[in-house]
């Protein structure tokens, strides 16, 4: 080995770079809303977990997120190679080939169809309208102002699709939690948005940032997460939830508090503290309270 080629970082693994490229772990945000309308529909039903179907709901979820990435990340790979926080994604640098990428992105779409096809007809049947927005989505920063509205409209589609996993028939209580899951979602991308304003400004990439400046940014996701509370207290008084619920739900306000209070419209150095770890702890904690709500109130293992 040579002096030069020694001194050459390593390269990841293919399989462990595009689980960088699609940020696996960022599963986080939406996984336990997805859950939480799963485990709600099994008390609703029998009243006891069915451990085979939440592992199929589990499948579907990350296999349609993990798709969405990969395909959000090679749509955007130009647009990310003109910007300097996004200059170095995989993509970009070559870490990952856009043949790897569509290839992730394939294993993961049949991933997603096949858990939706053993959970029931009406999932496997609804399967592509839940595909269409994480398609559309990354390119709306080309044709609107508000590329967050399709990123909450197919987020809000987990704990939809959750519910109906389990129960194979419509429930409205469902599209209440997930628009509250869109609205918040959307909410806190608009925050993490307010980093790329002036290189959006400079690329021709439309944002509400770049439209309407990050002081009214944040005014704007401050606004989402009042809506999301309240869209909260609406499932939860329509679930008829109980005292866990209720204090899940004090700690996702505090949360809410503590994230706003911390990323300011001329102080957005703390976004990535705000984004990741306030937003992943809601999602954890809000789940945790409803099983356990759930439990106390008579679901069985």
């Amino acid at each position: 080995m040579t002096s030069a080629s020694a001194a050459m970082p390593r390269q990841p693994g293919r399989t462990r770079a595009f689980l960088r490229l699609v940020m696996i772990e960022h599963s986080v945000f939406a996984l336990p809303f997805a859950y939480i309308a799963a485990l709600t529909a099994m008390y609703e039903g029998d009243g006891r977990i069915d451990w085979g179907r939440l592992l199929l709901v589990t499948l579907a979820m990350v296999g349609l997120r993990t798709f969405a990435m990969a395909v959000n990340r090679v749509i955007d790979r130009e647009i990310d190679a003109r910007n300097p926080r996004t200059a170095q994604r995989e993509l970009v640098t070559g870490a990952v080939s856009v043949r790897h990428a569509w290839t992730g992105a394939s294993i993961a779409l049949a991933v997603f169809l096949g858990a939706a096809a053993l959970l029931n007809p009406l999932c496997l049947a609804l399967a592509p309208v839940a595909v269409v927005p994480m398609v559309v989505y990354p390119y709306g920063k080309r044709f609107t102002d508000f590329p967050q509205a399709i990123l909450g409209l197919a987020q809000a589609m987990g704990p939809v699709g959750g519910w109906l996993a389990i129960s194979g028939s419509w429930s409205w209580d469902a599209v209440v939690l997930g628009l509250a899951v869109g609205v918040w979602i959307g909410g806190f991308d608009l925050v993490y948005a307010c980093q790329d304003v002036e290189a959006d400004r400079r690329t021709g990439v439309r944002s509400v940032p770049a439209r309407f400046g990050v002081p009214a940014t944040v005014r704007g996701a401050r606004v989402c997460h009042a809506v999301t509370t309240a869209l909260l207290v609406w499932y939860a008084l329509a679930t008829d939830a109980g005292a866990f619920f209720w204090l899940g739900l004090l700690v996702v306000v505090g949360a809410f508090a503590y994230e706003h209070s911390i990323v300011r419209p001329h102080d957005l150095t703390r976004v990535n503290r705000a984004f990741f770890s306030v937003n992943g702890f809601i999602g954890i904690a809000l789940f945790l309270c409803a099983l356990l709500d759930l439990l106390v109130r008579g679901l069985t293992v």
